[in-house]
């Protein structure tokens, strides 16, 4: 049981992801705003040269569908892995299409809707329709789609839903 909030605690939180990149997080703004739609670049603080010019990103804001990320360049000490990844729920195929097909550009891809894209960012590509079917209240229906999905590499609804429908009682 948690602990009950402290009088002096904010009423609200903003939790926001921040991304540790070795020196490509402007190209990965650029990147992800292009491929996800109600995304802006916001703050970006650049390095400071001692004749007042301004030099490459060190930190910045932006907007990925709504949600705020922070990004800084801090250099080779850590990457990303699938320890930590952003999940993508689309509505239909045609977004799990657009999603898999920009993301995996120079990326690379896994097994049941996850991939790394190009900057080795791990997300899961999920159409809504898939845990539709996980949740199925008829098990052999629910366990097909679950099986079919485990063989995929983008998840294909069309294939869960075969999947699911050749579990149903005749």
């Amino acid at each position: 049981m948690s602990a009950p909030a402290s009088p002096t605690a904010p009423a609200t939180v903003v939790i926001s992801p921040c991304l540790w990149f070795d020196d490509g997080l402007e190209a990965a703004m650029d990147f992800y705003t292009a491929v996800f739609p109600n995304s802006t670049v916001g703050d970006v603080l650049r390095r400071s040269d001692p004749d007042g010019g301004q030099g490459g990103v060190v930190a910045a804001d932006f907007t990925l569908g709504g949600v705020m990320f922070r990004g800084i360049n801090g250099g080779p000490q850590f990457r990303f892995s699938e320890a930590v990844s952003f999940q993508i729920d689309c509505a239909d195929q045609a977004e799990v299409d657009h999603y898999w097909e920009r993301l995996t550009d120079g990326g690379e891809e896994s097994m049941c809707g996850w991939l790394k894209d190009r900057f080795g960012v791990s997300w899961q590509v999920t159409p809504r329709r898939l845990y539709e079917l996980l949740r199925d209240p008829d098990p052999a229906r629910a366990y097909a789609a679950q099986e079919a999905m485990l063989q995929m590499r983008r998840i294909v609804v069309a294939d869960l839903e075969a999947a699911a429908d050749a579990a149903a009682p005749a």
